[in-house]
């Protein structure tokens, strides 16, 4: 079987660029200048990373791309495009075909699922999972252990097309369902729940359901019991635990350790 991994002879690597230790980087991708890759980063065919901002062609003699970071044991497949002037933390992994923008902050474990759209200037906290095809848009904050489903739209233009830009906040441990619109300025809560095809106009209570067009208050997380065998749900984090941290152990044991490490 063809080897993998190393960097291919198609791939364009520019000025000022750091690679660490067994990095892969693809067939055909792109990595422009002053870009920092972690150790053990896999890097898909068809990338381009740190994409210069649109201020190149308006500063095309003296435009410097801002550094692009991307953490250890990342995992980007083919066709994603990430803008320089970002900092991804470790084991960042994406979808096919997922566009990033400059001045995103985005913390560890986070995984943003297949055609999704990362605006700018976004805040985004650790294992944080996104779906496929979420547009978050600019100045949105998104906290730890957020889980946003598919074709969810995070916005922030309250009269649209303005110059001013709110974006939405969602606080830890927040569920947003599948086909969600959340409306600029609007804070949800943690836990909160917003059930599928809601339209979310004003904030939403920690540990809220809400539903339906305009979203509103129907139960408490604590109200839903499971359809198979009637036990609690929520907080998910008390019946959940793949690919998080408490992962074998049970929220509440790693907590108590966390609290004994300190």
């Amino acid at each position: 079987m063809k080897n993998y991994f190393g960097i291919h002879p198609s791939a364009i690597i520019g000025e000022n660029v750091t690679l660490g230790e067994d990095v892969t980087i693809g067939a055909r991708s792109i990595v422009y200048d002053n870009v920092v890759i972690g150790n053990g980063t896999f890097i898909g065919p068809d990338c381009i990373i740190g994409e210069p901002s649109v201020t190149i062609h308006a500063e095309r003699d003296t435009y410097v791309n801002p550094t692009l970071s991307i953490g250890n044991n990342s995992l980007i497949r083919s066709g994603t495009i990430i803008y320089a002037g970002s900092n991804l933390g470790d084991h960042f992994e994406t979808g096919h075909r997922v566009t990033i923008r400059e001045q995103a902050d985005i913390g560890h474990h986070v995984r943003v699922g297949t055609l999704s759209d990362i605006q700018g200037h976004c805040r985004i906290g650790n294992y944080v999972r996104l779906h496929s095809n979420v547009h978050v848009g600019h100045k949105s904050t998104i906290k730890d252990y957020v889980w946003i489903f598919p074709y969810v739209v995070l916005t922030n233009d309250p009269h649209p097309p303005s110059n001013t830009l709110v974006g939405v906040t969602i606080e830890e441990f927040a569920v947003v369902a599948t086909m969600s619109v959340v409306l600029p300025g609007v804070t949800i809560g943690k836990d909160a729940l917003v059930g599928a095809s809601s339209l979310v106009r004003s904030d939403v209570a920690p540990e809220a359901v809400v539903v339906g067009n305009p979203g509103k208050q129907v139960a408490s997380v604590r109200d839903i019991k499971s359809k198979f065998d009637g036990t609690p749900v929520y907080p998910w984090r008390e019946t959940f635990d793949r690919g998080m941290p408490w992962q074998g152990i049970g929220y509440d044991k790693w907590q108590a350790e966390l609290l004994a490490a300190k």
